[in-house]
């Protein structure tokens, strides 16, 4: 989804409003529809090393992390779930990226060693997150849930409904709210199963843009939104690089590390009812110094948020700004940190 569909999207206003306040107060659930890619062979981490901006070296097994891919010009490609399972490695993209482009892209190099399965068939995954999503994970668990580390998977006993089925929790999210995901063989009986111990906790199926506005004020709202043309600095994404890191990977040779000095990719909070037009100037007394990328969808009640790339230093917290709406009405902005909201778990703890 482009962020101009992400300000626009005909979902009601009250679903995405409801679907918000689920995943801040309980726990949503929602199926994972990017394509799932199965790495096996030996060489698969050297394989990993040669796009991934940062290294395999010391990752350890049943473990989850997020990780960049680039282009050949230093561009953002993808934000990626990494998965190491058992003698298998799993990809998982965050940033919208079909699977014949992911195909095309993993073909540019040397596989000699590594059998690389894009969509492979029979698998899929589904997430759910929330302050009680933990109490879900528990029922796919043998043990106490509270020993599922963060970034964590282990395999899950049993799939209901789907006798024989494989099955891996991991213990990550999106939301900054507890977060857990599903990887099995049996997804459809999988993704039922979250549903009815998601429905027992006062939860439900949520859509996308509830999704969008918590992720968004999460400080991932480049999930929904994409990168807007931005570089690796620009959309602050320096941290998912090691730059100390020893050999070259795909993209690096184009690749120069952050001074301060550049635009960055900022948050914005705005009144509720703004709402701004990607490209859209933002302005200090009058002044150009920047540019809005995208509006998360409108689901939090208490304000808008906006996502614009600033020019230094205007990418500090608290400066008034301002931007014209889509009628043309100048509208103040305001700087943010983020993450923008409180996130419920911090204060929920596992039983």
């Amino acid at each position: 989804m482009t962020a101009t569909a992400l300000a626009t999207a005909t979902t009601p206003l009250a679903t995405a409003t409801e679907d918000y306040a689920t995943l801040r107060t309980a726990v949503g659930a929602y199926r994972i529809t990017a394509p799932l890619v199965r790495l096996t062979g030996d060489d698969r981490l050297a394989f990993l090393d040669g796009f991934l901006a940062k290294s395999a070296d010391y990752v350890e097994p049943d473990t989850v992390r997020e990780v960049l891919a680039l282009n050949a010009d230093g561009t953002p490609f993808a934000i990626l779930l990494h998965f190491e399972i058992g003698d298998e490695s799993w990809l998982l993209p965050r940033t919208a990226v079909t699977a014949d482009a992911l195909g095309a892209y993993l073909a540019r190099f040397e596989t000699a060693g590594v059998t690389v399965e894009v969509a492979p068939e029979g698998w899929g995954a589904t997430a759910f997150e929330g302050p009680v999503a933990w109490s879900v994970a528990a029922g796919f668990t043998d043990f106490d849930i509270s020993g599922l580390t963060l970034h964590a998977v282990t395999e899950s006993p049993a799939v209901p409904g789907a006798p024989g089925a494989t099955a891996h929790l991991a213990r990550v999210g999106t939301t900054g709210e507890y977060g857990y995901l599903l990887l099995s063989d049996a997804p459809e009986a999988a993704h039922r199963a979250v549903l009815a111990a998601v429905a027992e906790q006062g939860g439900a199926e949520v859509g996308g843009e509830g999704l969008a506005r918590v992720q968004a004020e999460a400080g991932m709202g480049l999930y929904a939104a994409g990168f807007g043309g931005l570089t690796v600095g620009q959309a602050d994404l320096a941290w998912m690089v090691d730059w100390s890191r020893t050999g070259e990977f795909h993209g690096s040779a184009e690749l120069t590390a952050p001074t301060g000095s550049e635009a960055r990719l900022t948050a914005l909070v705005a009144p509720v009812g703004s709402r701004f037009a990607a490209g859209t100037p933002v302005t200090a007394a009058g002044r150009p110094v920047g540019t809005v990328l995208c509006q998360a969808p409108a689901a939090n009640p208490d304000e808008e948020l906006v996502l614009a790339l600033l020019d230094a230093p205007f990418h500090v917290p608290g400066l008034e700004l301002a931007a014209a709406d889509e009628p043309g009405a100048a509208r103040p902005l305001r700087t943010a940190t983020l993450p923008r909201v409180i996130a419920r778990s911090l204060t929920t703890k596992i039983a």
